[in-house]
């Protein structure tokens, strides 16, 4: 326990506190039970280690689930053991590669009352269907890739304040005029697209694709496996999937075409984009008010991220798909998206949105209400042209 309690201290020490991601404020520290879930890289473990840091050091414990400590001991009589030396703050990051996480968790929430437990997770796991259902005891919350205004703080140490889309929507121009004046903000638009969306620090772009496609492969050969239990065979197939997907996105699936292509069965391939989604390497729409079952098809597939564009097209991306994925990967944080009959984008339900270059015009959305459209390539915008760039800072 001692060995276990000094690694503890030793990577909350050395963790920086000079930069906390979004999620830091959002977190409610008095639920007794709490999960963070999200894909490789997004920086679940720095952000549990700050939140271990933040709190007293002699009550806090950090525990990766891998180590070999649990080859000999238990998760439950670790916590029974801390929480009889008075620890009041367990850390638990990566919880699905330990066999019996669900139904150990359960038993240390009913057993210890004054211990709290945060755990972080693969963003593949759901936590209901693990062996003891642990969705009414804890707090989930879902960390997300880097958001451009993220990145700004991160990497530039430019501080711009977080809007909400009401914001952007009503008074885009003179905020995009006060940010403008400051910052070019297209400039790093253009660096974030390519190389911002994870907090790697190395500054070369060739290690950092580098990373990002270790990254990949870590959640097709050992999160998906470990959570989902998928035959390697497959694995390889699901690999061959994204890599179709990426070649062809923003993409329309042909569910039959597409599983003879990748040699699988329908109901396969249909899991497998459910899986990709999951472990937020790809997003998925369908069109307004349509519903969808279990082995339903999306009806339109864009990447994650625009990073992974750059990295799966060998940095030869499809400008009109960076911007939608740009768009996608800031708007789908906090709300809810939609393919409208008319325009790109319905979010909420509400309002409609096309994207496209700076000479794009309104011909798509003529006579709609709460409609804009959205412009790469433009500082400032004016009525209902909004540039792109803004919808950077909802998170």
């Amino acid at each position: 326990m001692e060995a276990i309690l000094a690694k503890s201290k030793r990577k909350i020490d050395r963790v920086p506190d000079t930069f906390f991601r979004y999620l830091y404020h959002r977190i409610n520290l008095k639920n007794k039970l709490i999960s963070i879930t999200g894909a490789r890289g997004v920086g679940k473990t720095t952000l549990l280690l700050q939140l271990g840091k933040n709190h007293r050091d002699d009550n806090v414990l950090y525990v990766a689930l891998d180590d070999l400590f649990f080859s000999e001991n238990s998760l439950y009589s670790l916590a029974e053991n801390f929480s009889q030396t008075g620890g009041e703050l367990l850390l638990l990051d990566e919880v699905h590669k330990y066999p019996d996480w669900s139904r150990e968790l359960k038993l240390i929430y009913d057993d210890f009352e004054e211990l709290k437990v945060i755990f972080t997770s693969s963003s593949i796991l759901e936590i209901y269907k693990g062996e003891s259902d642990l969705s009414r005891r804890s707090l989930n919350y879902k960390l997300k890739e880097l958001s451009f205004r993220e990145y700004l703080l991160f990497r530039e140490g430019i501080d711009v304040p977080v809007l909400r889309l009401e914001e952007i929507t009503n008074n885009h121009t003179t905020i995009a005029n006060d940010i403008s004046k400051k910052i070019k903000p297209i400039k790093y638009y253009k660096e974030y697209i390519q190389t911002g969306a994870y907090p790697y620090f190395e500054a070369d772009k060739d290690e950092y694709y580098q990373r990002l496609m270790n990254t990949i492969n870590l959640i097709m050969d050992i999160d998906i496996q470990s959570v989902e239990g998928i035959e390697y065979a497959n694995v390889s197939k699901f690999k061959r999937l994204l890599y179709v997907l990426a070649g062809n996105v923003p993409f329309t699936p042909n569910i039959s075409k597409l599983a003879e292509k990748i040699h699988i069965n329908r109901n396969l391939l249909v899991y497998a984009i459910q899986l990709l989604e999951r472990a937020e390497l790809i997003h998925t729409l369908v069109k307004k008010s349509k519903s969808i079952s279990t082995l339903s098809k999306p009806d339109k597939i864009w990447l994650h991220n625009t990073n992974l564009n750059f990295l799966l097209s060998e940095n030869r991306p499809d400008t009109g798909n960076i911007r939608e994925t740009f768009f996608i990967q800031h708007l789908s944080v906090e709300h809810e998206l939609s393919l409208p009959e008319k325009g790109d984008f319905l979010v909420d339900n509400h309002t409609v949105f096309e994207v496209g270059g700076q000479n794009k015009s309104k011909e798509q959305i003529a006579g709609l209400q709460n409609a804009f459209v959205v412009k790469d390539n433009i500082e400032t915008g004016a009525v209902n042209n909004i540039p792109l760039w803004l919808f950077g800072l909802l998170y």
